[in-house]
């Protein structure tokens, strides 16, 4: 299965999967943030809470390298 890299998902896209697939909550509404230009930004860090192997089963990678965080949460 060919994975897809999370820096390809778009805001609604991101949205859909973290709050669906990965059951994330107290996201703001979908429309507050899909239009700011931090709204991205600020779902695509939440992908870095969850394992690699978790990632691969929802069918993403960070890049075809393999899984790598491109943000500093700290």
């Amino acid at each position: 299965m060919a994975l897809t890299s999370i820096l390809e998902l778009g805001v609604a896209e991101a949205y859909e999967l973290l709050t669906r697939h990965f059951g994330v909550t107290g996201l703001p509404p979908l429309e507050a943030i899909e239009n700011e230009d931090w709204g991205r930004d600020s779902l695509l860090v939440r992908f870095q809470d969850f394992p690699a192997e978790a990632l691969a089963e929802a069918g993403l990678t960070w890049d075809e390298e393999g899984p790598r965080p491109l943000f500093d949460r700290h």
